[in-house]
């Protein structure tokens, strides 16, 4: 017995590894959900639901050194992932994710999680058995060839999933409503009483206070949350104004109007909705671009 348990890796390193990568994915969707998420319908209350579990159960894990509680910890960092994934691949809620380092970093730390706590699982499952349950189980073969399975199983798991994240960073790229390059055809609606500029699609557009008429202080970092209009953009009905561009880096041309640089916004599910105006985020106030009278 003392033999076997000498060659069974530290659980108490895979306990607390698996707790501290619980905790850090919670962290990195509780700071999406404070910088935007929690006006996506739906998938806001689940990002926060998503923050309290994470929490809860790597505190669990931490006190208890449960192998149940391990388990469970992996199953729901699965299925974490699987949202993420889906989100990506085909929508969930009428929300499709775009490719952002959070959300990899994210995808990429579940997949450590599950990894990790499911290891810890199969050996404090393992070492739980009473002697009488050990004896008893014997008969379906030696412990160690057990174990050697329960963790080959894990790591073939915890492979594939890897290769499903990462072919889905190739997938999940760009904005979620526009195309980029060309002519875009900016539209006319009213929200609240406002006239205010929209994509060729319907999507609400916005201007950002930390942008001058000739630049965008909109960085890779802000951009998968607030993807720019680009192309050259051409005046649909009932639109007004001043009509432009600016370059970005990558030779990327950017829409302006009225000298303001426009974007979308991820948390807009869909046409007419204004969930971006008024928020602060990325270090300035974003706003709806109202239509202007002509000049």
């Amino acid at each position: 017995m003392e033999q076997r348990r000498t060659r069974t890796p530290p659980l108490l390193a895979l306990r607390l590894l698996g707790a501290a990568l619980l905790v850090a994915a919670g962290a990195i969707h509780l700071d999406l959900y404070v910088t935007g998420y929690r006006f996506i319908p739906t998938i806001g209350w689940m990002f926060l639901a998503q923050v309290v579990t994470a929490f809860v159960l790597a505190a669990a894990l931490a006190v208890s050194g449960s192998w149940l509680i391990a388990a469970i910890g992996a199953g729901f960092a699965a299925s974490t992932l699987a949202g993420y994934l889906l989100s990506v691949w085909i929508g969930l809620f009428g929300f499709k994710e775009v490719r952002t380092t959070a959300g990899l970093v994210a995808g990429a730390i579940e997949v450590a999680a599950v990894a990790i706590l499911a290891l810890f699982a199969v050996l404090a499952a393992e070492r739980s058995l009473s002697p009488l349950a050990v004896r008893a189980r014997r008969a379906v073969g030696p412990v160690p060839a057990r174990v050697r399975s329960g963790a080959l199983l894990v790591a073939v798991l915890s492979v594939s999933a890897a290769g499903v994240l990462v072919a889905s960073a190739a997938v999940a790229a760009g904005s979620p409503h526009e195309r980029r390059g060309g002519h875009t055809t900016f539209g006319a609606t009213t929200v609240g009483g406002i006239a205010t500029l929209t994509s060729a699609s319907g999507y609400s557009l916005y201007w950002f206070a930390l942008d001058t008429p000739t630049s965008s202080r909109c960085d890779a970092s802000c951009t998968p949350y607030w993807p720019p209009v680009t192309g050259t953009p051409t005046a649909g009905a009932g639109v007004t104004g001043t009509l432009g561009t600016i370059g970005r880096s990558g030779g990327i041309t950017q829409a302006t109007y009225d000298g303001h640089p426009v974007y979308l916004y991820i948390g807009d599910s869909g046409p007419g909705q204004a969930n971006g105006n008024g928020l602060v985020l990325n270090g300035g106030t974003w706003h709806l671009v109202r239509i202007t009278s002509s000049h």
